[in-house]
């Protein structure tokens, strides 16, 4: 009888992981991807599965917000603030300002001001500044948002402003944020503020939704103010870790392009609440701050279009001096390890920097599979030892810089809901490199010869790792 048992077990397992393998097939996804999947469900039949479950199933056919409603809430810029003035850029650039308008209703924006942060102290003192200078709303979007000391001290302050009348509007993702109290949040809702989790993690739908992250870190304060980059609300964004310093960039933003972020943030806000948010004065006129122009550009997995990945590569293929990207994660699709080959090899100065060590292992071993191929093209590889290197900062050229949320990596590229800067300026673009340059003083270059003395069985594990890259 229990032979009997364990053989009806066995084949209901099998049929189950070819079930699967066939539904994989059929979905049509990329070949890649496809076989990534096909290989560890063979190979590691019980633990394929399981990351089949949260990490493989497909939601990007649900229409959880239609195409008209999107449209209504991404070309509201467009309709109240004036985006048909016309700005004098960088002509190299026109191609990729037109294709990112035409992608996704994305207007080029001006009379920007743009501060950079490179320590959470900094950013964390200016945000809580602009808070406590609220007058009318405050909206807040981030992956992460914890209970700590850096979390408790912003939602005091957000509490205060509720109690004063501002309107306090806060999205955090429920699996970035899901070490924070349930009652941290609820004091904020007692308060008046409205709090929301994106994509809620419940049975039965967290295996389909966990794969599905708000990655953004998005805030506007009045419609005039806005912080963009790759800081969340935690304390290790100042304390960083035991081994080292958490090292990340931000950006504050004064000025018309944060009417973008608000655009982006109302849409996300439709999505947790299916409240449609379209008032004028959630987008001010507003003065000029400064000579920044700025394209605010969202992407997601809920629409067939990839618009930031679009943008970088138009960016890479219009790149003539340089090309410099600093990444915690560099697992970039095909198309992408390609361009920046070729850049090289046309003679741009093509510069990578990720992490020496990383706060994700796996992650790490799969991104150093991919540094030899790109040394053979000519591109620099820096090893920043200094602690975590959480940037997600790239320049090319004299003029342009991207700030964001964005990782160099499948998962931002195709899977969360993302947020990136386009912005063209030169002195922008100036303080950027000197960041980068000042960051390759604590780094390792790399060269080729010594990258290829590492042991094999090293080497071998890296690249045994990067068969399943696609799906990290």
């Amino acid at each position: 009888m229990n032979n009997l048992l364990i053989l009806v077990l066995q084949t209901l397992y099998v049929i189950t992981i070819i079930s699967v393998v066939i539904v994989i097939i059929s979905e049509n996804r990329d070949p890649v991807k496809t076989v990534s999947w096909v290989l560890i469900l063979a190979f590691l039949p019980v633990i394929g599965l399981v990351w089949y479950l949260f990490f493989g199933q497909d939601i990007t056919k649900e229409h959880v917000i239609s195409k008209r409603m999107y449209s209504k809430l991404k070309k509201r810029p467009l309709d109240e603030i004036g985006a048909t003035e016309e700005f004098v850029y960088p002509q190299e650039h026109e191609s990729l300002i037109r294709l990112l308008k035409n992608l996704d209703y994305t207007p080029l924006l001006g009379g920007n001001q743009v501060t950079l942060f490179t320590r959470g102290e900094d950013k964390f003192e200016a945000l809580l500044a602009d808070i406590a200078r609220a007058k009318e709303h405050i909206h807040i979007d981030y992956y992460v948002f914890l209970d700590d000391q850096i979390g408790t001290r912003i939602k005091d302050a957000l509490v205060k402003k509720s109690y004063e009348g501002v309107e306090v509007r806060i999205i955090y993702d429920s699996f970035g944020s899901r070490k924070a109290k349930k009652s941290f949040f609820e004091e904020m809702r007692k308060a008046g503020i409205e709090a929301e989790p994106f994509l809620k993690l419940a049975l039965p739908v967290i295996t389909s939704r966990i794969n599905y992250r708000n990655h953004r870190k998005v805030v506007v304060i009045d419609g005039r103010v806005g912080y963009i980059g790759g800081m969340n609300i935690a304390d290790r964004y100042i304390e960083g870790f035991d081994w080292g310093p958490w090292r990340d960039t931000h950006a504050r933003i004064e000025g018309k392009g944060v009417q973008g972020l608000q655009s982006i943030f109302l849409i996300d806000w439709y999505f947790v609440s299916q409240t449609l948010i379209t008032s004028r004065k959630y987008f001010p006129k507003l003065d000029n701050y400064g000579d920044v122009l700025m394209q605010t550009v969202n992407s997601g997995p809920l629409k067939e279009e990839r618009e930031i990945v679009h943008g970088i590569l138009q960016a890479i293929y219009e790149a003539k001096k340089s090309i410099f990207i600093q990444t915690p994660y560099f697992i970039p699709p095909e198309p992408m390890t390609e361009a920046l080959q070729a850049a090289a090899i046309r003679g741009v100065d093509v510069r990578i920097m990720i992490s020496k060590r990383s706060d994700v292992p796996l992650v790490q071993m799969a991104s150093r599979s991919f540094i030899k191929r790109i040394l053979q093209a000519g591109v620099k590889v820096y090893l920043y030892e200094k602690g975590f290197l959480h940037s997600k900062l790239m320049m090319f050229d004299d003029s342009l810089t991207l700030l964001g949320s964005v990782n160099f990596d499948s998962r931002s590229f195709e899977h969360n809901f993302e947020v990136e800067a386009f912005a063209y300026d030169e002195a922008l673009a100036s303080q950027a490199k000197e960041i980068f340059v000042e960051d390759q003083r604590y780094s390792q270059s790399v060269s080729l010869k010594e990258w290829m003395k590492r042991p094999k069985i090293k080497r071998f594990l890296e690249s045994l790792v990067r068969l399943f890259a696609p799906l990290l």
